[in-house]
């Protein structure tokens, strides 16, 4: 048994913003954002905003590059030396080879002391839902193999899914065609984006939604939440991409009542890592199930 403090970390994308942050004492490292051939750090020398800007004045679209293992040995290194081991939360591995580079970072650094790495399979809060409960035990004095072991256990139960006001930037990016783009606008389609944890949180369209923006997101929530039994009603997160109307996350989190007593409901902006993937006005509404239930 090791007396060693945990050092609870995680990618920027887990989205869990600065009140749970702070509560949890959660080390977020920064992916690279790439525009116009200038790198830049998540959510710390640029915004959404600056880059839905970039696009729409100047039609340049980000990438968005993952953290080498040289970065993650860096970033690692000083918390070993200071007597933790870490417990490290990646962007799921079916979208990002950050788990993979963290692990070799860990293993790179098994001289120096003991790395825990966790393939969320999950993005956005998502997988803030993992570094949530991570943070949950460490604070209650668990063991760090009890952590890693109890967490990897809750990734097939998160639940993470956006609906999307515009196909703009998933067609921009590559990840739908531009006749699609063009019928959904068309036709005033909000289509939903479901993150699957049993792939490593590759993404695949779910249902859509007709109509304006703040009708198809009411009905999302419903469809998510209503009369279900299997929801763990610790939290949920509502996490939205640079919304045109801010107050619509109240309402959001009103209609969030109407059909489930969560204990806390937490309203977090994306990340430029995923704001850059699935454009503005885009709201998730993540949470966790209980084990065993359908995906």
């Amino acid at each position: 048994m090791s007396d060693r403090k945990i050092l609870l970390s995680a990618d920027t994308p887990c989205d869990v913003g600065p009140v749970l942050k702070e509560r949890y004492g959660v080390s977020l490292f920064p992916l690279h954002i790439i525009l116009d051939e200038k790198q830049y750090t998540d959510g710390v020398d640029i915004t959404a905003g600056e880059i839905y800007r970039a696009w729409w004045d100047h039609k340049l679209l980000p990438r968005t590059a993952a953290i080498n293992p040289e970065e993650y040995v860096e970033y690692f290194k000083p918390f070993l030396q200071q007597g933790y081991d870490v417990l490290h939360i990646s962007l799921g591995s079916g979208l990002s080879s950050c788990y993979q580079n963290a692990k070799i970072a860990g293993e790179l650094l098994s001289c120096e002391g003991r790395v825990f790495v966790i393939d969320s399979c999950s993005l956005s809060t998502g997988f803030g839902l993992l570094v949530c409960e991570a943070g949950e035990r460490i604070q209650k004095g668990m063991p760090v193999e009890q952590v890693y072991a109890e967490v990897t256990a809750l990734q097939p139960d998160t639940r993470a899914s956006f609906i999307l006001d515009t196909l703009e930037f998933m067609r921009a990016g590559g990840r739908c065609s531009s006749i699609t783009q063009i019928g959904a606008a068309l036709m005033n389609i909000k289509p939903t984006i479901l993150v699957r944890n049993d792939r490593q949180g590759s993404m695949v369209v779910g249902k859509k939604y007709f109509g304006k923006l703040e009708s198809a997101i009411m009905k999302y929530v419903e469809d998510q939440l209503k009369g279900r039994t299997d929801i763990i009603l610790d939290r949920v997160f509502i996490t939205h991409s640079l919304l045109d109307d801010p107050t619509l996350t109240k309402r959001v989190a009103d209609k969030i009542q109407e059909f489930q007593p969560f204990k806390e409901i937490h309203d977090t902006d994306a990340s430029c890592t995923i704001s850059s993937h699935c454009g503005p006005n885009t709201l998730g509404v993540l949470f966790l199930v209980k084990p065993g239930s359908e995906n």
